[in-house]
């Protein structure tokens, strides 16, 4: 015969034919499709509870991920028992983190862990668009480099003029890799940073009028929401290029794609964009922009990463303890 599971203080019970327990371990609501690695490694520490399943709307705590679940109110009105939620991302603008705060739920992200990762892939994105790398593999594999002879010549990163909007940890960790290139640093943030060596602008405008090139590496809040848009990224110029490892919202998208179709900037390395997997179809004719499917984060190793610190976090929650990577409602 089939278990039948019954919700317990502890956790989830449950029970065979016999009476005898096959599991006393915490019940996680899971909001998403599971891979192979997720399941195995939740289910060693867990008892995994689907949307489906009658103890969904009694369960504490939920797994929730950014390209696949919104947080509002609708949604916490079905789970009326969460008190935590873990989400696979490090932003969170996909969860109202007012209202949990109302409800009295705590939030954790997954913190730092791709941060030198996603570091790494802005700096390569930006490469690739000043060196016209991923176009010149197109033009060798296309055989025109017989027919019409060389490749037009890329700009050389060194000595460029470098603005970042959002000096947090991953901001951080691109301005130092830039630094290695002989780059000049700027950036806009909330405040300035005492302990940095970068000069602060207090605005995307000026910060814009002084770079050469852009890199959004900011969350998206009311705040940032386009906040390149099209004065900022006139400011930045013909010669100017933009990066966006952050959210797509965080630029003007059809803006930006105006701009480059008119020539008002030079290039641009998108990772992310506003209606994802929804792209304009301008940007897939421009050999002047590179394209990346949000993927800047994402590593077999950082994976693995995730899941460890998601369970830490779940395991911090149900012990009492404060949870390892808190996020707070400003």
């Amino acid at each position: 015969m089939s278990s039948s599971p019954s919700l317990t203080a502890a956790g989830v019970s449950i029970t065979t034919s016999n009476g005898s327990s096959l599991s006393d371990l915490p019940p996680i609501l899971v909001l998403r499709p599971l891979s192979d690695a997720w399941s195995s490694a939740l289910s060693a520490k867990f008892t995994v509870i689907s949307p489906s399943s009658p103890l969904s709307t009694s369960t504490h705590a939920a797994l929730v991920s950014a390209a696949y679940n919104k947080v509002d109110p609708a949604l916490l009105d079905q789970y009326p028992s969460l008190k935590c939620i873990a989400t696979t991302s490090v932003g969170v603008d996909h969860i109202d983190l007012e209202e949990c705060r109302r409800r009295g739920i705590q939030v954790a992200n997954v913190g730092e862990i791709f941060t030198k990762d996603v570091a790494d892939y802005a700096v390569v994105l930006l490469i690739d668009v000043m060196r016209r790398i991923t176009m010149s593999d197109r033009y060798v594999r296309n055989g025109l480099w017989m027919t019409r002879g060389d490749y037009p010549l890329g700009s050389k990163l060194r000595g460029k003029h470098v603005g970042i909007v959002g000096l947090g940890s991953i901001g951080s960790a691109i301005a130092k890799r830039l630094e290695a290139f002989g780059c000049k640093i700027s950036y806009v943030s909330t405040k300035p940073k005492p302990t940095v060596k970068y000069k602060y602008i207090p605005n995307v405008y000026d910060l814009a009028t002084e770079s050469d090139i852009l890199v959004v590496s900011c969350s998206l809040t009311k705040e940032t929401h386009h906040i390149v848009n099209k004065q900022v990224l006139q400011a930045l110029g013909k010669e100017g290029i933009i990066i966006n490892i952050g959210r797509g919202a965080n630029i003007d998208e059809p803006e930006l794609v105006r701009c480059l179709v008119q020539g008002e900037i030079k290039g641009a390395g998108l990772d992310v964009f506003e209606n994802e997997p929804d792209i304009p179809k301008e940007l897939f004719k421009m050999d002047n922009v590179v394209l990346t499917a949000h993927q800047s984060a994402l590593t077999p190793e950082a994976m693995s990463d995730i899941i460890q610190i998601c369970i830490a976090n779940f395991e911090a929650f149900f012990a009492g303890k404060p949870l390892l990577t808190p996020v707070m409602a400003d």
